[in-house]
């Protein structure tokens, strides 16, 4: 079963303390890929996060349709594996439009995240969020130039 933005919401009803709301973001994080260290590289190293994150964009252009944004990424901190993967879960596999379209901000303070993170930590969400979103935006800017 492939988790969602709605499981994840759901799980954490389910879950009473905060800390059991971090131990599941943190198992969430181990269900990434680790990147190859050949691809931890400065382009794909995210700029404003505390810790070291890693984020790769593969763009994916099928018959003049719109591109698709498929993500991988790392970290070095348990807690920010796991938020990226939440991350890929709002974005990954989704088009460009689509990216550039979603309120991350008010789908993760559905999930109230925002609520328990460190300002240091929100900062590196946002900082990610405005990866994602800006190679959403290269990806439609390179599409109208072809």
């Amino acid at each position: 079963m492939t988790t969602t933005i709605q499981t994840i919401r759901d799980d954490f009803s389910l879950l009473d303390e905060w800390e059991d709301r971090y131990r599941y973001v943190i198992e969430l994080g181990r269900t990434l890929d680790s990147l190859q260290e050949s691809e931890r590289t400065p382009d794909n190293k995210v700029q404003g996060c505390v810790s070291q994150v890693w984020i790769k964009t593969d763009v994916k252009v099928a018959n003049g349709a719109s591109p698709v944004l498929v993500f991988h990424g790392d970290s070095d901190a348990h807690i920010v594996r796991g938020l990226i993967a939440i991350l890929f879960m709002l974005f990954s596999g989704r088009t460009a439009e689509e990216i550039l379209e979603c309120d991350a901000p008010a789908v993760l303070a559905r999930l109230g995240l925002n609520e328990h993170l460190t300002p240091q930590r929100s900062n590196g969400l946002f900082a990610m969020v405005n990866r994602i979103q800006a190679d959403a935006q290269a990806a439609t800017a390179k599409r109208a130039h072809a």
